[in-house]
């Protein structure tokens, strides 16, 4: 790193991550009680190592990452993704401490989503949802949106 980046960063505190994965499993949503419920959307997203593989099978190694996301926000990954869908996030991490019913402290580590993006196309995500979990990464991923899908498409 260089001086001038260290200068700059010196004093300054960041929590930021950013994933690109699939759906680990089903989105699960439930509402908090009160006056104006707020949706809490809780879900995995499994990522491949970069350059791991797993010795046995040769296959990559991967890390399930749990998420949580509030509000519409929630909502909106709950209506639009599915098990085995890709999706681009950004987000803080956020470490709890719970005790639980024997009287352990326990720790919990999630991912809070800030933001998030679509990586392929409707067609693509309903396709991925009907076969499940797929660990190959397309051809040519990245963190947007196909720029031939019409506007009329997207859900926003």
């Amino acid at each position: 790193m260089s001086t001038y980046i260290a200068t700059k960063i010196r004093g300054v505190e960041m929590n930021k991550v950013m994933l690109l994965g699939r759906l680990a499993r089903d989105l699960e949503v439930k509402y908090t009680q009160g006056a104006e419920p707020l949706a809490v959307c809780k879900f995995s997203v499994a990522v491949n190592r970069a350059y791991a593989k797993n010795r046995k099978e040769n296959e990559p190694n991967v890390d399930f990452i749990n998420c949580v996301c509030f509000g519409k926000r929630g909502e909106n990954i709950n209506k639009y993704f599915r098990k085995g869908n890709r999706i681009a996030l950004q987000g803080r991490l956020q470490v709890s401490t719970y005790t639980d019913q024997q009287g352990n402290n326990r720790y919990s580590t999630n991912v809070i989503v800030e933001d998030f993006e679509f990586v392929e196309s409707k067609n693509e995500r309903d396709n991925s949802s009907e076969g499940g979990y797929n660990p190959t990464p397309a051809p040519n991923a990245g963190f947007s949106i196909d720029n031939d899908t019409e506007d009329e498409e997207l859900p926003f």
